[in-house]
């Protein structure tokens, strides 16, 4: 069986690491894929939102099934174009991705149906938007429509920070047509969990819960990355919130779709915050987050394939999704000065001692040596009976990974284990 999986970085190696495991798999191709990749699939260097290329590669191969991972490739309607063609696919065709594409959809289809989220107004214009920010309670979170890497969210603590971004949104474009249309929501407090869920319509299986790490320094600071690590489960995830979840927020998502005609097939992720006044949604996406996924995944107990093909087949209630009672921590080690400027270029030395997984995001070929070629490089997962456990075995197997101008947290779940602790 042929297999392509669309994407390049972490979440994708992971993935294809995962899907390595059926044994009826006989090659797996990566569009583009990525140099820390060479062992797992087989790099095409097809770009990602090259749909047309992508479509052509998949029909000239025979490609038995197909994986679509990222934001971009699904928004622009990469499975669509495969599905004309007769290719079953895992991931949502575009109408259903828009729910992550378009803000303004994602924040109009919680207030149609009732799924509790943070109280929002929508801005075509920067006029208006300004007037608004005079009078709106602060802190305020400002949010670009569309697609902006994950980094089209603001949390304004003055009203001046939240003029400032609305006009570097509006009037400056940083996020190009992203920030066309602007939300304007209530700031919520509460601690964060990510939860990715397998649906195919008519079903949806939860996965283990997680905690990413936005900030590039240690407690917290520093800027805002596209994840510094991450840790499963999320201690904050409670089978009461679980409970609570499913029947306000995950079951009443998928049948908001389902009646607006966008049914949704493929992995639905939840951006929750736990308030005093119960869980809500901060955001949708419509993939595999990352660097979830590296820690989500591992704990996967069964066939990665075996689920995305009942997915796409719509027969996910056939199939049994099971999760070990483990816990997984992945910590990111990337290039220094991420994520603003960083060089690239150095080779990437994985000692054989090493204990833990390593997915690979950001690495190119160069004379058949692995070198760094991005911000986010590599991260090194472990998993283990505790968190605790996890985090320490993490960190002892991230010495066995060396590559010039490395950095990477030092806390990485240590909030996680404070949260345990006081409880």
């Amino acid at each position: 069986m042929k297999v392509m999986v669309v994407g390049g970085g972490g979440r994708e190696h992971t993935i294809i690491k995962k899907i390595k495991e059926n044994k009826n798999v006989s090659e797996i191709f990566a569009l583009p894929g990525n140099g820390g990749m060479k062992d797992d699939a087989v790099c095409t260097g097809i770009g990602a939102k090259d749909i047309d290329k992508i479509v052509e590669f998949a029909v000239d191969n025979k490609i038995d099934f197909a994986v679509v991972a990222p934001d971009d490739p699904l928004v622009l309607g990469c499975v669509d174009a495969l599905e004309e063609k007769g290719i079953k696919c895992f991931g949502p065709r575009a109408n259903a991705a828009i729910i992550e594409g378009s803000k303004v959809f994602s924040k109009n289809l919680m207030k149609k149906y009732n799924i509790p989220t943070a109280q929002y107004e929508v801005f075509t214009d920067k006029e208006s938007a300004l007037k608004y920010i005079e009078s709106c309670p602060i802190p305020t979170v400002i949010k670009a429509d569309g697609l902006a890497l994950g980094k089209g969210v603001v949390i304004a603590m003055t009203r001046d920070e939240a003029k400032d971004a609305v006009i570097s949104m509006m009037e400056d474009k940083i996020f190009g047509d992203s920030g066309s249309n602007v939300v304007i929501e209530e700031f919520l407090e509460g601690p964060e969990v990510s939860v990715l869920a397998f649906t195919d319509g008519k079903t949806l299986c939860p996965m283990v819960s997680s905690m990413d790490h936005k900030r590039a320094l240690d407690g917290d600071k520093g800027l805002n990355t596209g994840g510094m690590g991450t840790i499963a489960p999320n201690p904050c995830y409670t089978e009461d919130v679980a409970k609570v979840c499913m029947e306000t927020i995950f079951l009443p998502t998928m049948e908001a779709m389902n009646k607006e005609g966008r049914t949704f097939k493929g992995c639905l992720y939840f951006g929750l915050m736990i308030t005093k006044n119960g869980p809500k949604v901060i955001e949708y996406n419509c993939r595999f987050g990352d660097p979830e996924t590296q820690v989500v995944l591992p704990l996967l107990e069964g066939d990665l394939l075996e689920i995305m093909q009942a997915v796409a087949d719509e027969r996910l209630s056939e199939v049994e999704v099971k999760f070990s009672d483990k816990s997984a921590c992945c910590v990111v080690m990337a290039s220094n000065g991420y994520p603003g400027k960083y060089e690239t270029g150095f080779e990437i030395k994985i000692d054989e001692k090493i204990d833990a997984q390593v997915f690979v995001a950001g690495a190119k070929l160069v004379d058949n040596k692995v070198v760094t070629g991005g911000g986010r490089v590599l991260g090194v997962v472990a998993v283990a009976d505790t968190l605790e456990n996890a985090v320490a075995k993490a960190y002892d197997n991230v010495k066995y990974v060396t590559f010039d101008n490395a950095f990477y947290r030092k806390d990485i779940g240590q909030r996680a284990l404070n949260i345990i602790k006081e409880k």
